[in-house]
């Protein structure tokens, strides 16, 4: 039955505080009931049904556990109690629904530490929230997505860092730096095998979990990048081989975080990569709003995972950035790889990448059998238009609307002197360009968008990728539905007369 866009379901006004997030539990959502968390701009997180209207529960009521605003809060997959929520203090917490928060501020112990990040419980006679806290890095914590296993949590931080850690077992997975400021959004592709950030050096970077490396950078928007989020149904990545996980699937209700998955991970990966080196054809799609009001769509393709393959088809039209050494610090490895990547031997360096309009040659990295992590992976009529391009051609064009979107200037190869302008913090963001952590603009694929428009007059703040529609929101209060190719009729059907912001392409 289609939804009444002019009569909302439940509509809650509050004063004194606004919220920032909110996530609902698709475990335990019915037609009669869904469990709905909302984050709030003073701290507090409130439990709501907006369909029953009776259940509601609020979490850090008095402030004792945190005063800052809430940033991001989401379910912990596959538990019908957990869940996690972050702040602006760059502190993490995890809840049970179930437990009450106390009376008094919480007293902690030291769980685990690592580099830029420690792990504390709730130290009390009897149980209370929050179950666990994580500190993370320096400065605000933006968001945090999990992986679709649940088993792995990527961070983005005001320092400009993605860290990735294995949930359970509280180990740090992997981290990347942004090309200068923060980093404000993230996700995962619907495999797991590479995340996607954005942030306030105006691009979107693609990450590859196996290889702990920057594999790309999209250039597409004038501003801050404010969401990005992959598109399930349009990539449609089938699995011969999925990846698995050893090890128990129990609730972890009793805070077991002694489980290492992540090992049996790689060794799973290592044998399908030592065993299958047949090429792939795989394309991800996924797109990202900004404070330019614009939607970008982005295809990553073969042809920039595994650059140093030969494709089967005939190739992308590419242009390829002249690059002829490798970054400062990398010690000789390949541009962009990381340099305890594990070179298989009969793979050389390739020689430095040409100024062509195809890809012979590896543009990224000589990753040797680690191509092949993504052998069985097959796109469904997916067309790849990838392209790369040269990144400094509309510097003159953006130079306006980046000042007055409070961006940092174009981005040219040049704008190592731009860095001084970030905050320091403890880790100088001056000493991580041209590492693995940052490789530098001509080091990695510069991706273009297949389309950027502008939808919105006010910044963008919301990606929804669903079967039938693309949902987008802005800061004016406009939520807007736009139907996929042959979707039109069906979706002008559910929402005629009912949303004047309904728009179709």
């Amino acid at each position: 039955q289609a939804a009444d866009l002019s009569k909302p379901i439940d509509k809650r006004i509050y004063k004194g505080t606004q919220p920032t997030c909110h996530d609902f539990n698709h475990l335990t959502a019915t037609a009669e009931s869904v469990s709905l968390l909302v984050g709030f701009s003073a701290g507090q997180v409130q439990l709501i049904d907006p369909i029953k209207k009776e259940t509601s529960k609020l979490f850090n009521e008095e402030r004792l556990i945190d005063k800052s605003r809430v940033t991001c809060v989401k379910w912990v997959p596959g538990s019908e109690s957990l869940f996690l929520v972050a702040h602006s203090s760059g502190n993490m917490y995890l809840y049970n629904v179930e437990h009450t928060c106390g009376t008094t501020a919480p007293h902690y112990q030291l769980l685990k530490q690592g580099e830029s990040f420690a792990v504390h419980t709730c130290k009390s006679k009897s149980t209370r929230n929050p179950l666990l806290k994580w500190t993370v890095g320096e400065g605000a914590l933006n968001e945090f997505a999990f992986s679709p296993d649940g088993k792995f949590l990527a961070c983005v931080s005001q320092d400009g860092f993605l860290r990735v850690f294995n949930f359970d077992s509280v180990e740090l997975h992997g981290t990347m730096k942004s090309y200068f400021g923060g980093l404000l959004c993230v996700c995962w592709s619907p495999d797991g095998k590479y995340i996607v950030t954005g942030g306030e050096d105006d691009l979107v970077t693609v990450w590859s979990f196996v290889d702990c490396r920057v594999i790309a950078r999209g250039h597409g928007h004038k501003s801050w990048v404010s969401v990005v989020a992959f598109d399930p149904y349009t990539t449609s990545v089938e699995e011969s081989d999925p990846m698995e996980f050893s090890g128990s699937d129990e609730d972890f209700q009793d805070l077991h975080f002694g489980r290492d998955r992540a090992n049996s991970t790689q060794s799973r990966l290592s044998k399908r990569n030592s065993t299958d080196s047949r090429p792939v054809s795989v394309t991800y799609r996924f797109g990202s709003v900004g404070q330019d009001t614009q939607l970008c769509l982005w295809d990553l393709t073969e042809d920039i995972l595994f650059p140093h393959q030969p494709l089967s088809r005939a190739r992308t039209h590419t242009n390829v950035m002249n690059a002829t050494s490798p970054p400062a610090g990398s010690g000789g490895t390949n541009p962009g790889s990381n340099g305890n990547s594990i070179t298989t031997p009969g793979n050389s360096v390739p020689p430095p990448l040409p100024r062509s309009n195809s890809l012979p040659h590896s543009a990224v990295s000589n990753t040797g059998s680690k191509s092949s992590v993504m052998d069985g992976a097959i796109a469904s009529g997916v067309s790849k238009f990838a392209t790369l391009s040269l990144h400094d051609r509309k510097e003159r064009h953006h130079e306006k609307d980046h000042k007055r979107n409070h961006s940092m200037g174009h981005i040219s190869s040049k704008s190592s002197d731009k860095l001084n302008l970030v905050t320091k913090t403890k880790t100088d963001p001056a000493k991580t360009l041209g590492t693995p952590l940052c490789p530098r603009m001509e080091d990695v694929p510069l991706l273009e968008p297949l389309i950027c428009k502008k939808i919105a007059h006010e910044r963008l703040t919301v990606l929804i990728f669903l079967e039938d529609c693309i949902v987008t929101a802005c800061q004016e209060g406009f939520i807007c539905t736009w139907a996929r190719p042959g979707k039109v009729g069906l979706l002008s059907s559910q929402n005629q007369a009912n949303s004047p912001s309904g728009t179709v392409v």
